[in-house]
């Protein structure tokens, strides 16, 4: 299950946005108990969470999963941000083998300027059957601003780096993978074409997009 909860204090940062929404059902006084509602009605084995505000998580969000059965990892975001991502699961199914966070700020890229983060879990799920291979499951929330679908790609690269290292095994291949997020992107953008088909056609693009391919070649 991956879910964007909406960071109270962005809510109130960006209040102009939700004109149209009745103010009772802003508070998050409301809107915790309705999001937890959601969560344990479909009772899934792995949360991927976006906007997850920090004094929120520590005060009622990773006590309340954690009464539910989940075992929770988070990363904040960079830049004194008051929200970040967080990858939750039942430890009942599996168990713990690396967190692995992912910070997209680096102070000498133009294009990383931004403090947007990921989340890279290896998790081994607990059958007591045959051996069964551990599972990478990857958490983000990808720059919004629409007109930057630059930055978003070279975001995305920087994820599906670590992705790539951690989910690697000695064999040669690669554990199960399962990428969650908020990409701000619909369907048919360069964004979500890369990450279905793996591939991006240039023709077209702005200039600013073919970045990927230069940071793939010197960060991965």
């Amino acid at each position: 299950m991956s879910y964007n909860i909406l960071s109270q204090d962005l809510l109130e940062d960006n209040s102009h946005l939700y004109r149209h929404c009745r103010r009772p059902v802003l508070h998050w006084s409301f809107r915790f108990p309705n999001i937890l509602k959601e969560i344990k009605h479909f009772d899934a084995d792995v949360l991927c969470l976006q906007e997850v505000q920090e004094d929120h998580y520590g005060a009622e969000i990773r006590p309340s999963l954690e009464s539910l059965g989940y075992h929770c990892e988070y990363k904040m975001r960079t830049g004194r941000k008051p929200d970040g991502c967080a990858i939750c699961f039942k430890h009942s199914k599996f168990s713990l083998l690396s967190v692995n966070p992912v910070e997209f700020f680096r102070p000498d890229i133009s294009l990383l300027d931004r403090d947007n983060v990921g989340l890279v879990l290896l998790l081994q799920p607990k059958i007591a059957c045959a051996a069964s291979p551990a599972i990478c499951v990857a958490n983000t929330h990808l720059l919004y601003n629409p007109r930057r679908g630059d930055i978003k790609l070279t975001q995305l690269a920087m994820l599906l780096a670590e992705i790539s290292s951690v989910a690697h095994q000695k064999d040669g291949s690669f554990c199960p993978i399962v990428m969650c997020g908020d990409f701000n992107s619909v369907p048919g953008s360069p964004l979500y074409s890369f990450i279905k088909e793996g591939k991006l056609n240039y023709e077209g693009l702005p200039i600013g997009k073919v970045i990927i391919t230069w940071l793939f070649k010197n960060l991965g």
